[in-house]
């Protein structure tokens, strides 16, 4: 979530902002190349975690029942919230005849199919992730003409585009749902790998059990690490093939940095096999790293993955109206409510004070999550398990 709030800071903040892709490596700098690509990282643990939680979620004592019926309505609302209020928090108008699909609305329908998924045995439901994963690159020859019906379809599945639901009406798809959807049930079927003790649900027992018995903590932790470094050592020598997993093949730059910032530089709209073997591998890895007892850092960061959400919905206006405050002596009014798809002339800041202003965000931020974290803890009101 933190390092979100980098990415998003960037957005707002520099002076490159919205005026190219950080990746094209004919006009990057290695300063916003590595800005850019350490934030590619969140979408895919975000959509993972959120069906680990999942699984946490059900693991304690409520029914598949129970758990279909909350996946269904979160997931409504997180598809109605991306395109209504998220979208204003970055354009501060109510213009919604344009609008858009970002992970939260990738998320929100993700969860509408897990509510289906979890009625069927669990290794299915992680067969289903990883061909979804790994298979969704054979799909991506398959561009229907927009203007029809299976066409914005289409669009809406597996294809990064503006499509046009109503006359007047344009929906930006940021996000395609495929293979998010695979990522939300990877995540669910990850989670007894990381359950502290078993919770006596048969359906578990393939995934947690060896000969009989269940897998100790250690045990656990051996193989979530082992999972992880085979997803690397895998896209190490998928990436290294150029022959499947990515739809942007990596090619010998001007300089050694820049071929490997070429390596690196893979699909995320949406995310090829290859992009989510490069994130969530040293992911999982750190999982494991990181299971350990908190130190005083690391206490401080957990409170910002306890409300990720009300993190999320406070973040993005927070920025804006920084942004706006900072550029007020430049640009007056105008600079709080502007297109960020076409900001003023020389608008922005150079990356570091992009940083500092990131630091400054997160700080801000960590007392209003603080204090919810708090009313989470102390109350049970239904309403809270949606922020």
């Amino acid at each position: 979530m933190v390092v979100m709030a980098l990415d998003h800071t960037r957005d707002f903040f520099s002076d490159t902002a919205f005026q190219f892709d950080p990746g094209d490596l004919a006009r990057t700098t290695p300063g916003l190349f590595l800005t850019r690509w350490v934030t590619h990282f969140c979408a895919p643990v975000f959509v993972f975690l959120a069906g680990t939680s999942t699984y946490f979620w059900q693991a304690r004592g409520r029914t598949k029942g129970e758990l279909s019926r909350f996946l269904l309505s979160r997931g409504v609302f997180l598809v109605i919230l991306d395109p209504t209020f998220i979208r204003f928090s970055w354009f501060w108008d109510f213009n919604w005849r344009f609008t858009f699909g970002q992970v939260i609305w990738a998320i929100g329908w993700s969860m509408i199919v897990l509510a289906g998924l979890i009625h069927l045995p669990r290794w299915f439901v992680a067969a289903f992730a990883v061909v979804m994963i790994a298979g969704h690159n054979l799909l991506d020859g398959i561009l229907p003409a927009k203007d029809t019906a299976w066409g914005m379809v289409w669009r809406v599945l597996h294809v990064r585009d503006l499509i046009e639901p109503g006359t007047g009406f344009h929906f930006w798809v940021m996000y395609p749902l495929i293979p998010w959807i695979g990522v939300l049930a990877a995540g669910y079927a990850f989670g007894p790998l990381l359950a502290r003790e078993p919770h006596g649900d048969p359906p578990l027992s393939p995934l947690v059990k060896e000969g009989g018995k269940v897998l100790g903590q250690a045990s656990k932790r051996s193989l979530v690490v082992t999972l992880g470094m085979v997803m690397c050592v895998a896209f190490v020598v998928l990436r290294w093939a150029n022959s499947y997993g990515d739809t942007r093949p990596w090619e010998p730059q001007r300089d050694a940095l820049f071929t490997l910032f070429s390596f690196l530089n893979c699909e995320k709209y949406p995310p090829s096999l290859l992009f989510l073997l490069m994130t969530l591998g040293p992911a999982i890895v750190a999982l494991a790293v990181f299971d350990r007892p908190l130190g005083l850092l690391g206490r401080r960061l957990a409170v910002f993955g306890r409300v990720p959400m009300f993190f999320y919905l406070i973040h993005a206006p927070f920025i804006h109206f920084l942004a706006g405050a900072a550029m007020f002596p430049r640009y007056g009014v105008r600079s709080f409510v502007f297109d960020p798809m076409n900001p003023p002339p020389d608008y922005g800041f150079s990356l570091p004070v992009v940083y500092a202003a990131w630091i400054g965000v997160v700080v801000v931020l960590y007392f209003p999550c603080r204090w919810y974290a708090g009313v989470k803890q102390r109350r049970r009101d239904w309403w809270l398990s949606y922020l």
